[in-house]
């Protein structure tokens, strides 16, 4: 008898050792879960704009300069920080940190865990810049050659799944920080303007945020701040 014809053994199991790595995930989420008042808000951005703009974009740029939708995407998390800095904040009990820097930290999988390296001062940086480090911060963290100081700290987080193909999900906030952008996949979809049926490329993300340091009116401000960007890229320029 074959392995593949003998009988299913009921409750068939083995295990597995969970890394370090897996045990800090898994105490910080819990953490978090436990300690942060999780809201979450969810918008829906038109992106035709934004595509077409990162097409003529890469176009004009260096061979070795490839501008991502998430690039575009950090860039606009940051200038959305700028504009609505009350939600870049974390609660530490008797004060709340207000960060003077959109330093946004990119959830990157890696083998048995996932890191979230740190663009510092992303408000400062071009979209060539923002486009170059975070390749660099990703391709390093994956080969596991990161600085401890490269994905330590950050004050707010973006986590991007849209390259799987899901369409919308909500994230926990990684500890201290206040804030979590989910972002899922950009996918044609029915959209009214002016009364008339149209298709345009919609991308859904969600904010999951502290409520006890970021109130709904300020998350919502900061997400219509974001949308703002996304859908008129331009603006990101100014």
């Amino acid at each position: 008898m074959t392995a593949a014809s003998a009988p299913a053994s009921p409750g068939a199991s083995s295990l597995e050792p969970n890394s370090q790595m897996r045990k800090i995930i898994a105490q910080r989420l819990q953490e978090s879960k436990a300690n942060a008042p999780h809201f979450y808000l969810t918008v829906d951005c038109e992106i035709d704009t934004l595509l077409a703009a990162r097409k003529v974009m890469n176009e004009q740029s260096p061979d070795d300069v490839k501008i991502s939708v998430n690039d575009l995407v950090i860039r606009a998390a940051a200038m959305a920080l700028v504009k609505v800095p009350k939600a870049n904040a974390s609660w530490e009990g008797d004060h709340t940190r207000l960060f003077h820097h959109a330093d946004i930290a990119m959830a990157v999988a890696v083998d048995g865990g996932l890191v979230t390296p740190v663009i510092w001062a992303a408000e400062q940086k071009g979209l060539a810049q923002i486009a170059a480090t975070s390749r660099d911060l990703a391709t390093r963290a994956r080969t596991g050659t990161l600085a401890p100081e490269e994905f330590a700290g950050g004050s707010f987080t973006i986590s991007n799944l849209g390259m799987f193909g899901i369409r919308e999900f909500a994230a926990v906030i990684n500890p201290p920080q206040g804030a979590i952008l989910a972002v899922g996949a950009g996918e044609e979809r029915p959209v009214v303007r002016d009364g008339q049926l149209a298709v345009a490329t919609v991308m859904t993300v969600t904010l999951s945020a502290d409520h006890r340091v970021v109130d709904g009116a300020v998350g919502a401000e900061w997400l219509q701040a974001f949308k703002g960007y996304i859908e008129a890229p331009v603006t990101m320029l100014l």
